[in-house]
């Protein structure tokens, strides 16, 4: 069996394979390591058939979708799954075939809806329902802590007690478990009696997910992250270096036009000697009365460098072929101790 676990943060994602036949599974991928899975792939000499989510992820962006389209591999999730992109849904007991591996799937409700495990040989893939001394929530979108005590006592905990647990989260750098450690250890599951378990999954008075609007919003229904966003804008956009746009408009130079994007205040606060002030919430509607040239090299700028990316990728679609934008914003302007205008009020 070929297998990697791959960690980034708390997230934890696996690569599993057949050495025989070197076809694979991806369970679990995270957007940031896209680059790093496609590397792992290489590296393994491996061909993925399938891209597996164990559920609807609240807390973290799902690279399922990109990855299948990278790879040409289907996406599969539950049945119950709200995400429209999903290629293939599995029912309680259908099984995937990798090779000569077998992947059971067991529907697991409680966490979400459409959560489910995947067994395969001695381990089994629990997604959020089953972590390592705990369990997932059951108090955000399509949660359920009755369908969660029948997934893990009704269902999950059956299985053989040395069968090894590797769960879609873990924070304290534990790579997996197994059944009849969990049985035995997790303060969790010592509340057997239903409506014990219950009422103790219903006060467990947990923080929202730091990114939980933006992770079901991508991870539901196939939109775009920010970052996403950002990283398609700078693969279409160059950059200028700060030292670089200090030099050009020292000399006076007519040749570049730097295009403020930030709110009013924030511009007449302090902004780049000679710089025009041009809102990115205005930008599509005013920009051919502000900027009359559309051959005019244009350096977009705001705080931070993020939206002035964005801004920069819109001038070049709306014809403004030469735009780019300034790396790292006003704020590393300041602090590189350039100096910077006000504007009378």
């Amino acid at each position: 069996m070929i297998f990697e676990q791959i960690a980034t943060g708390g997230c934890q994602s696996y690569l599993l394979g057949c050495e025989a036949t070197r076809a694979a599974v991806f369970i679990d991928p995270e957007q940031s390591q896209i680059d790093r899975y496609i590397g792992l792939l290489n590296q393994q000499g491996v061909h993925v058939r399938y891209i597996v989510d164990t559920h609807t992820h609240a807390d973290h962006f799902s690279a399922s979708r990109e990855l299948g389209r990278a790879l040409q591999a289907p996406v599969v999730m539950n049945r119950f799954s709200p995400a429209p992109f999903a290629d293939m849904r599995l029912d309680d007991g259908d099984m995937l075939i990798v090779g000569q591996l077998r992947l059971h799937a067991l529907h697991t409700p409680g966490h979400t809806r459409d959560s489910m495990c995947l067994v395969a040989d001695d381990r089994v893939f629990t997604g959020d329902t089953l972590l390592i001394g705990g369990t997932g929530r059951t108090d955000l979108p399509s949660g359920d802590a009755d369908a969660l005590y029948d997934s893990l006592f009704g269902k999950l905990l059956k299985l053989p007690a040395g069968m090894l647990v590797f769960p879609a989260h873990d924070y304290k750098g534990r790579s997996h478990s197994t059944i009849g450690t969990e049985i035995a250890e997790n303060p969790r599951l010592q509340k057997t009696d239903r409506a014990a378990f219950v009422e103790m999954m219903q006060h467990l008075d947990l923080a929202a997910p730091t990114h939980l609007t933006e992770a079901l919003r991508t991870n539901m229904n196939g939109g775009k992250t920010v970052a996403q966003l950002l990283a398609e804008a700078s693969a279409r956009v160059p950059f200028i270096s700060h030292a670089e746009i200090h030099e050009r408009i020292g000399g006076n130079s007519q040749e570049i036009v730097v295009l403020d994007v930030r709110e009013k205040d924030a511009f007449e606060a302090g902004h780049i000697p000679g710089a025009v002030h041009l809102p990115r919430g205005q930008l599509e509607l005013r920009v051919n009365s502000v900027l009359a040239d559309p051959t005019v090299k244009l350096v977009t700028c705001c705080e931070f460098g993020k939206i002035s990316t964005l801004a920069a990728a819109t001038l070049r679609d709306l014809g403004f072929i030469r735009a780019i934008a300034l790396d790292g914003g006003m704020k590393a302007w300041t602090e590189a101790g350039y100096e910077t205008e006000a504007s009378a009020a």
